[in-house]
């Protein structure tokens, strides 16, 4: 049985990042670039003033108790740049190109104008007040590395640079298969035996959240040839088959030797953590697959935990694994040795409220949580007020 750190690290380094395609900046929100974006001229383009105030030259402002100018014309943002002429000064605003000639941009809180002259109360330092032609980005530079996931932030450096289009991985395709005969679809008719599907939904939208194309196929009953024959038809049509439930070693968890029996080659089956030790990785042919248990918590954290990151790896994501923080735990654990105890609590500042129901089934404590507490394996108990690692859920 793996532990939570190397069943993780196995299936992201198995990962192979898919092709890369030409998008429109409009569709690029949340794709991951393919190749680093370079800026073809430098930003900003030009010297332009950072202030409101008057563009000089400082020889002609300096060395003087309180220098007066002549005001012989206006600068504004979307002009061209005009020269500037000795001994005179120009009125600009910000954003405005330098003045040819001119060094220095003077703020206007420091200037005094009576009609067409101005007396600057203090004196001026080479550049102060201007943005400098490269000072940004020079020509050549990288903006972006590869593997940057493209958020609104970054949308605005990529309209800077004056693109139109983004080399990006191409989106995984995923499909999911959920498992078993109690299933009804949600919002069907109840009846006897039967629970509504709660897995599909939210596995698609964190599928959806991590840049995927993801499909919810027909639910499967607790067939084996059926589940084979549906198995064997979804591989090579996806970049990753995720399955629901059936993982464990139930005689009615027939997951397992069904997708062997399709020809998928797994790699493992157990991962050391609490609650979701069934986890099935494999791969057919191009398609990786991911087994995940059939209980909610299970299977919505084992998907963000384990699915979320392979998803992320395939499109080059640098970063596919979110970044732990620490908390400071507000309430007394106990749990036997020998798997990653997996906690949802909600947070307040660096406390986390451990929920009263640690259930594998109860998806509301999952909702009500904002991190998961991390219990080492080898750790029995811990007291109130112990401070351990936790994983911010809108991270996964």
């Amino acid at each position: 049985m793996l532990t939570f750190h190397e069943a993780r690290a196995r299936i992201v380094e198995s990962a192979r990042a898919l092709p890369s395609e030409l998008v429109a900046v409009e569709a690029a929100r949340g794709r991951v670039l393919a190749e680093p974006l370079v800026a073809a001229g430098p930003i900003p383009a030009f010297d332009c003033s950072a202030m409101d105030g008057y563009a000089v030259r400082c020889a002609d402002v300096n060395g003087t108790p309180a220098a007066e100018l002549r005001v012989v014309g206006t600068c504004r943002a979307g002009d061209a740049p005009v020269p500037h002429s000795p001994s005179t000064a120009l009125r600009i605003f910000t954003g405005a190109p330098l003045p040819l000639g001119a060094d220095a941009v003077i703020i206007q809180e420091n200037a005094e104008r009576e009609d067409d002259v101005v007396r600057f109360t203090r004196p001026a330092r080479p550049y102060e007040n201007v943005r400098r032609a490269g000072e940004d980005l020079a020509a050549g530079a990288v903006a972006l590395p590869a593997g940057t996931r493209v958020g609104p932030f970054q949308l605005g450096v990529v309209a800077a640079l004056d693109r139109a289009e983004l080399r990006v991985a191409r989106r995984p395709r995923v499909s999911f298969i959920t498992t078993g005969d109690e299933l009804r679809p949600a919002g069907s008719a109840p009846q006897p035996g039967k629970i509504a599907e709660s897995n599909g939904a939210p596995l698609r939208a964190l599928a959806l959240e991590a840049g995927a194309d993801a499909r919810l196929e027909p639910a499967l009953g607790d067939d084996l040839n059926a589940a084979r024959q549906r198995f064997a038809a979804s591989f090579g049509a996806c970049d990753v088959l995720v399955t629901v439930g059936g993982a464990s070693v139930g005689d009615y968890d027939l997951v397992r030797p069904a997708l062997q029996a399709a020809g998928a080659t797994l790699d493992f089956w157990k991962v050391a953590i609490k609650p979701g030790k069934p986890l099935i990785f494999g791969r057919a042919g191009d398609t990786l697959i991911l087994g995940l248990p059939g209980n909610p918590v299970s299977a919505q954290l084992g998907f963000a935990l384990f699915g979320v990151p392979l998803l992320r790896a395939l499109q080059g994501d640098a970063r596919p694994l979110p970044s732990p923080i620490r908390v400071v735990v507000q309430g007394a654990l106990s749990q036997r040795p020998g798997r990653l105890g997996l906690y949802r609590a909600r947070l307040d500042g660096d406390r986390a409220f451990l929920d009263d129901n640690q259930s594998s089934a109860s998806t509301l404590s999952l909702a009500r949580a904002d991190v998961l507490v991390l219990l080492p394996a080898d750790v029995t108990h811990c007291d109130a007020g112990t401070t351990l690692d936790a994983l911010r859920l809108s991270a996964l």
